[in-house]
């Protein structure tokens, strides 16, 4: 389980795309999101179109986000490879350089200690971990956030400031781990 402080773990995950991405692709951006989510969860659904705002605010400040998937497909078939490709073309993924990852082990997603669809693993351009956790306060709702975690924790990593409250308790659906 990573905690605040340590190094962005090495992984190499085929995308929707069917081609395959390691840490190294991400190393010319000044902030990395990892964002474990998936398909079947309604918490995800509900932050899908705000994690793709996100990423296009801050593109230009060189902000890399990737969705990764590491839910056991056997049991959950909305998150089958097939079908992130569908999610991924719903959303215009391969228009945005936005990479939606299948982490089919599950491996990933044990490093990183993920519990949850959402959960968020920020990381400055020294690939450490400064943020860890939920995305806002609202995920039934955009309107009614009050708290904007994630993107404020951006806004600091992109500075190279600390992060004033680098953990956030994620709030999702758990992660469909395999039998």
């Amino acid at each position: 389980m990573l905690k605040i402080g340590d190094k962005l773990p090495e992984f190499r995950l085929k995308g929707f795309d069917d081609k395959f991405y390691t840490h190294f692709d991400y190393a010319d951006k000044y902030a990395l999101a990892v964002v474990f989510t998936c398909n079947s969860s309604e918490i995800s659904q509900a932050y899908a179109k705000r994690l793709l705002n996100l990423f296009e605010k801050y593109e230009d400040d060189n902000l890399g986000i990737v969705g990764i998937n590491s839910n056991d497909a056997s049991q959950s078939p909305e998150d089958s490879f097939e079908n992130m490709q569908l999610a991924a073309k719903h959303y215009g993924l391969e228009d945005l350089h936005f990479l939606f990852l299948h982490d089919e082990s599950q491996e990933v997603a044990k490093t990183f200690g993920a519990q949850v669809n959402p959960e968020v693993f920020l990381f400055n351009r020294k690939r450490e971990l400064v943020y860890k956790g939920a995305i806002d306060d609202s995920w039934q709702n955009e309107a009614m956030a009050t708290s904007v975690y994630l993107e404020e924790a951006i806004e600091e990593a992109l500075d190279g400031m600390e992060i004033d409250f680098p953990e956030i308790p994620a709030v999702g659906t758990p992660i469909i781990w395999k039998k």
